[in-house]
């Protein structure tokens, strides 16, 4: 980190006055052109992390001994993720969701009013470059008063003896009213540039405020369509319990028929009685966990749970092909790893600004106005009055308290490129992890259905050989509970398969890049 100085235009302006009126707008003027510009904070280079060339779970050949129809990442490897990457999915229902959920979520509406705190923080940072000016209008009475006496001489006739005695006195009342309109401004020319980097620090974090919001904004629409997927695998759960419950009905019927046609026992019906039951109380534990996703997706959407419901729909929704590119795209992408970024650019101007403390302050003061005793000649040029004046100010010993300072705010800088290094790496190892969970769940539903199938096969064959007389009703029943485990399995599976799609989306950044961040000049604006 270096110290950075150099001569750039003037932030203030200031205006001159006609004939020879001294005016302190141009004295400011020429002050900044001649004294502003240095910055003696480091200069800011933003952090490197080199990627890798490529995902090592998106490479072909962790794909080639995988069965036909296995996920693969979408090809060219260039394909972007849009902004609206859930309509991916082609449901309408959970299109609908989303766009509800971007309007009224209530942590995207919080985030978004701490951005538009940030904002106006850069605002308040940027007023450090002009000089306060303040107005202090006056009209002002004094009342004096005077006390006077008359005196008169007496002479008397025979004695000619003289004599002095007090006739009469008065008092005398003056107001006297003074009218006054000064206008003072002050200003402490930016010489070190600390005005600059707080400028700078504040637009740093209203820009990772930004991305902040992008962050919660994507990570609120990742959970809204997890939850919709899990809810529909509920539903999905829901209705094979309802199949199984019927299957195992008709099961407890034949078992009834076959014992009371002398064919079989009271056991076989007992164990149909008992498997028929289990079924109809696992059926009915399944609505809870619909009903928690239900309340979940509600409360994302901005809607009291009690007045929102979903109607029943099975999952049959096909993971798409989701274009992952490659890993140096991943650092544009992705809002946390920008917040951690622009982090570190805040960090960094933060030192600039303690280093500024190690170096004299100058102060600008004037003043100018109208005086007059009449208001009649408060605009005259005799009632004009003013003043200027400077002083500078430089800390001589601290017991190295500036030093602290700057090491203090040296190592946050440090702390917050370790941090940002962290986030690259886990985005990288999300990314890995949802490429490779996809391939591998997709890879167990392919194989599950085989075993499902095997599983239909076995039950047939047990219960035709019950009906037969040649096997124990208990062998039915294990091979019901085989092919309804298998069954879960495979819902299960597709469960995990759609959420790691979704999960993988968001790990990609879902179609969100650094270009949408805003500006150091568009978070400063009050647009």
């Amino acid at each position: 980190m270096t110290t950075v100085c150099k001569q750039t235009q003037p932030r203030p302006s200031g205006s001159g006055v006609r004939g020879r009126r001294p005016a302190f707008p141009l004295l400011a003027a020429v002050g900044i052109s001649l004294l502003s510009g240095c910055n003696v904070g480091p200069k800011y280079t933003p952090p490197t992390m080199p990627p890798p060339p490529a995902f090592k779970e998106a490479a072909p050949a962790a794909y080639s001994a995988a069965p036909p129809g296995t996920w693969q990442p979408a090809q060219p490897q260039d394909a972007t993720l849009k902004g609206k990457w859930w309509e991916m999915f082609n449901e309408p229902e959970l299109n609908a969701l989303e766009e509800q959920l971007n309007i009224d979520n209530q942590n995207i509406a919080e985030y978004y009013q701490n951005f538009m705190a940030a904002r106006a923080q850069v605002r308040e940072a940027r007023a450090g470059y002009y000089p306060t000016v303040t107005a202090n209008p006056s009209i002002t009475n004094t009342r004096t008063s005077t006390t006077t006496g008359t005196s008169t001489t007496l002479i008397g006739p025979s004695s000619g003896s003289t004599g002095t005695a007090t006739t009469s006195s008065a008092t005398k009342t003056n107001v006297n009213t003074n009218f006054s309109l000064p206008i003072e401004a002050s200003w402490e020319p930016d010489l070190w540039g600390r005005v600059r980097n707080t400028v700078r620090e504040f637009q740093s974090a209203a820009q990772v405020s930004a991305a902040d919001l992008e962050n919660v904004r994507l990570t609120a629409q990742a959970n809204l369509a997890v939850y919709y997927f899990e809810l529909r695998g509920q539903d999905s759960l829901q209705d094979l319990y309802n199949r199984t419950i019927e299957a195992d009905r008709k099961a407890l019927d034949l078992t009834r028929a076959l014992v009371e046609t002398g064919i079989d026992n009271d056991e076989p019906l007992a164990q149909a009685e008992v498997t028929l039951r289990d079924a109809e109380a696992a059926g009915t534990g399944v609505e809870t966990n619909r009903n928690l996703y239900e309340h979940a997706i509600a409360t994302l959407i901005g809607k009291p749970a009690s007045s929102f419901s979903l109607p029943v729909k099975m999952l049959a929704t096909p993971v798409p092909a989701i274009p992952v590119g490659v890993p140096s795209q991943l650092l544009e992408r992705r809002p946390d790893i920008a917040a951690a970024e622009r982090s570190v650019a805040q960090a960094n101007a933060v030192i600039g600004i303690e280093k500024a403390a190690f170096y004299p302050t100058l102060d600008l003061t004037g003043s100018s106005g109208l005086q007059s005793s009449m208001i009649t000649r408060l605009f005259s040029l005799p009632a004009f009055f003013w003043s200027l004046g400077a002083s500078a100010s430089q800390i001589i010993f601290d017991a190295g308290l500036r030093e602290a300072t700057v090491a203090q705010y040296t190592a946050t800088y440090n702390s917050q490129v370790a941090s940002y290094k962290q986030t690259v790496l886990t985005a990288f190892q999300q990314v890995e992890d949802y490429i490779s969970t996809l391939r591998v769940t997709s890879e167990q539903i392919s194989r599950q259905d085989s075993a499902i199938k095997a599983a239909q096969i076995y039950l047939d064959i047990a219960t035709a050989r019950y009906q037969e007389g040649l096997d124990p009703y208990l062998d039915v029943i294990t091979a019901q509970n085989a092919l309804l485990s298998d069954q879960q399995t495979r819902l299960t599976q597709q469960v995990n398969e759609m959420t790691a799609a979704v999960q993988l989306i968001q790990a990609l950044g879902g179609g969100w890049d650094v270009t949408q961040l805003p500006t150091a000049s568009q978070v400063s604006s009050k647009q």
